[in-house]
């Protein structure tokens, strides 16, 4: 029994940490921000001031995560962030296919668990920091759980917060709202009509319970929603969760300070929404739904951005500018919301897509006058138009990994981030976060320190592309229907592909290029043909554009009714069919028209089908268009870019291997296998059930021989980065590797890091 008496006032119990890296917010960002420091060897504290992690994608939001490959809605092919999120991403596809956000919470828990050197504070808000020569020396935090006050040192600061509490409290230079268009030269910059901030979302979830539901709505539900929300004929029935992403409201507000007001306005708008499906007599089908979750905390589009060493701007996203320090991507679209939101005549938001990814500067990520604070998340420095496409959380969590292990490299060469830009500790940045599976644009992952660039490469097969078989029956043209294909071997390629025609007809068929080769978007035509088809099966003959070698052309067949192709059962790693149209979620329009002026392009949409559909197109070419040779597990772009990038073994190889052998043994601590886990699907954390549990392509079963000796098995493998640790006191001479699919599709590797 514990029996206190009066006495003077008493102290909260307090509870002193030290460490080499703070990270203030535990969302997505913030979390692969604090394990990718860890990782790296640092010493580190996440302060989260809500029960669970992910921010918005926690079951307390459950808004999906996305980023890049924005649904699979644009152009952008094999766009899907690597690194950490990617772990987290292919490890809720297979526990979680169904999309569930509790179990999604348990994952994140498990992936901070599982770091020795991350002490993790949830329930835990940060109120004040202490500060000296332009840098935060200490933070200070309470748990109203525990009733413990929390003061934490550190050497450096990721403010990964969303609204800039440690921003603000540092005295670190931010913005709110949007720019004047001529600051940035930014076109796209909104006047005041339209509104200078993005509004809060709140969501719900409904179920169908197999029996009526009567619902009473609460007294605080909106009245007469018909009359007060303009585009309420767009409520579906079959719609949920953060498909109703434009119940949005508060970008007129304060989105900081004003928070708790907007909730309450957005819990009137969902209740009263609930209470118009239930009650109103315009959606029968509601009878048996009952209302199973509403959230309690709105999900945060905008609020502070911080002032980095650079801004990133609408110019750097539509002309894809690159930067000599850009250590991530993004790919979503400029996608600006009215303040005025669910209210508002306007539609929900305004999209304009780039014709590839972005490059993100490392300069964006760290605080102009606080030398030792990164920004993180919605804290990166970009324009409020910049910021439309940055702020999505795969591309922030994306930009975490790369904080964390910046932080890694600081700590170790005794620096601060604003030193690493021009300086070799860049190269150090870019190949540290290459080899962890952090995708950089436009950097070879594999020539640097890489004990694999000195070994003798054999394989025991490679597999050639000269066709796909015709295994899939028939895809009618109801509309137009395209082949990537990647061609290298130079000199002509004929190839033929079989079809159906209900009656006399001409098909046209179109070569395309995209302007950039490792961009996707097939905007430039290069060839044209037409063929007179007679009613019945037969092939036709395509010649392929021997000038255009050394990236992706799209075979593209121009929509005829009439008309069917032959589909194929055959996988091959890096290449895909595409439809050319909108996706709902993305853009209901088959084209981007961009209005004059507005400084973003227009160009068709060519998008890709999901498994099971998407099959390839069955062709046979009697020339080998591509090579999935050995050369490629060198490469370094550990993804498909202008090409595949990536060594295949032949279908019909049952023992896919390589074997490395150096002349002179060698030390070494790692081996580092880099997968095919199809970066081309979205992975969306909630809401969707996605077809396959494991990605098709990936190595399941991995064996390691080290110098004849089997050293390390792995079964049911899941993921895309794979990392052995060899004993460096066992000089190295040869390493086998044996690789098997239980899927039955054969195996990609992207490359091979061996590090000393």
């Amino acid at each position: 029994m514990i029996k206190e008496s009066a006495s003077e006032p008493r102290s909260l119990k307090i509870e002193n940490l030290d460490s080499d890296l703070v990270v203030v917010g535990g969302g997505l960002s913030g979390l692969c921000a604090a394990i990718a420091a860890a990782r790296n060897g640092l010493k580190v504290v996440l302060i989260q001031d809500r029960p669970v992690l992910g921010g918005n994608a926690s079951s307390e939001v459950r808004l999906w995560v996305l980023g890049a490959t924005s649904h699979g809605g644009n152009n952008n092919r094999w766009a899907r962030e690597g690194g950490i999120i990617n772990e987290l991403l292919l490890e809720n596809q297979f526990r979680n296919p169904g999309g569930n956000p509790v179990i999604f919470d348990s994952i994140l828990q498990d992936w901070a668990d599982r770091e020795e050197n991350l002490t993790l504070l949830v329930n835990t808000v940060v109120f004040h920091c202490e500060s000296s020569d332009n840098q935060i020396r200490k933070v200070h935090g309470f748990n109203s759980q525990n009733s413990t006050m929390y003061h934490v040192t550190g050497s450096l600061f990721a403010d990964s917060s969303g609204d800039g509490i440690l921003v603000h409290l540092s005295g670190a230079a931010y913005r709110m709202g949007a720019e004047q268009a001529e600051e940035f030269d930014e076109p796209m910059a909104p006047g005041e009509d339209y509104g200078k901030l993005l509004g809060h979302s709140l969501y719900f979830y409904s179920k169908d319970v197999g029996h009526r539901v009567d619902y009473v709505a609460p007294e605080l539900a909106l009245k007469d929603v018909p009359a007060l929300i303009p585009r309420y004929r767009s409520f579906k029935t079959s719609e949920h969760g953060c498909s109703l992403w434009w119940i949005e409201w508060g970008g007129r507000l304060d989105t900081i300070h004003q928070s708790e007001e907007i909730k309450i306005e957005l819990q009137k708008i969902v209740y009263g929404v609930w209470n118009y499906i239930k009650n109103s007599g315009e959606f029968p089908e509601a009878r048996n739904l009952a209302l199973e979750w509403v959230g309690t905390i709105p999900g945060k589009r905008e609020s502070r951005r911080g002032e980095g060493a650079y801004m990133l701007t609408q110019k750097d996203i539509v002309q894809q500018i690159p930067h000599s320090d850009s250590v991530s991507h993004g790919g979503w679209s400029i996608d600006l919301h009215p303040a005025d939101g669910i209210y508002g005549q306007e539609q929900g938001c305004n999209q304009y897509h780039a014709k590839g990814i972005y490059g993100i500067p490392f300069r964006c990520m760290y605080s102009q006058n606080i030398r030792n604070l990164f920004l993180n998340g919605r804290l990166l420095s970009a324009s409020h138009v910049a910021f439309g496409s940055t702020r999505v959380m795969a591309t922030s969590s994306a930009v975490g990994q790369a904080i964390g292990t910046a932080a890694a490299v600081c700590k170790k060469h005794n620096a601060l981030p604003h030193e690493l830009p021009d300086s070799v500790l860049m190269h150090t940045l870019k190949n540290r976060l290459s080899a962890d599976g952090h995708y950089v644009p436009n950097f070879d992952a594999l020539s640097h320190d890489n004990l694999v660039s000195e070994a003798k490469i054999t394989v025991s097969s490679e597999y050639r592309l000269t066709g796909f078989e015709h295994s899939g029956g028939w895809k009618p043209l109801d509309e137009s229907y395209g082949q990537l294909l990647p061609v290298t071997n130079s000199g002509d390629h004929l190839i033929t592909v079989p079809c159906i025609a209900s009656e006399p007809t001409e098909l046209t068929i179109e070569i395309r290029v995209a302007e950039k080769p490792s961009n996707h978007t097939p905007e430039r035509v290069v060839a044209e043909h037409k063929h007179t088809l007679t009613s019945g099966e037969q092939l036709i003959s395509i010649p392929l554009q021997g000038e255009f070698a050394n990236q992706y052309q799209f075979i593209c067949f121009k929509k005829n009714t009439l008309v069917s192709i032959g589909l194929s059962q055959d996988f091959a790693a890096g290449i895909l069919t595409v439809k050319q149209g909108g996706l709902e979620k993305v853009s209901t329009k088959a084209k981007q028209d961009a209005p004059e002026g507005l400084g973003v392009d227009s160009f068709e949409f060519w998008v890709p089908e999901r498994r099971p559909k998407g099959q390839n197109i069955a062709f046979q070419s009697a020339t080998s268009l591509h090579s999935f040779s050995k050369q490629s597990l060198t490469k370094g772009a550990l993804r498909p870019t202008a090409l595949p990038n990536v060594w295949m073994a032949k279908p019909s190889d049952p023992y896919p291997n390589i074997t490395l052998e150096w002349d002179k043994p060698v030390t070494a601590k790692t081996l580092t296998l880099y997968l095919d886990c199809d970066y081309d699907h979205p992975l969306e954390s909630v809401q969707y059930r996605h077809h396959d549990r494991v990605m098709p392509l990936l190595a399941h079963q991995i064996r390691c021989f080290v110098n004849g000796q089997l050293y390390r098995q792995i079964h049911d493998n899941r993921m895309g980065v794979i990392r052995i640790e060899l004993n460096p006191e066992e000089p190295l001479e040869k390493l086998g590797l044996s690789l098997r699919n239980s899927q039955g599709a054969p195996v990609a590797v992207f490359g091979i890091r061996v590090d000393e």
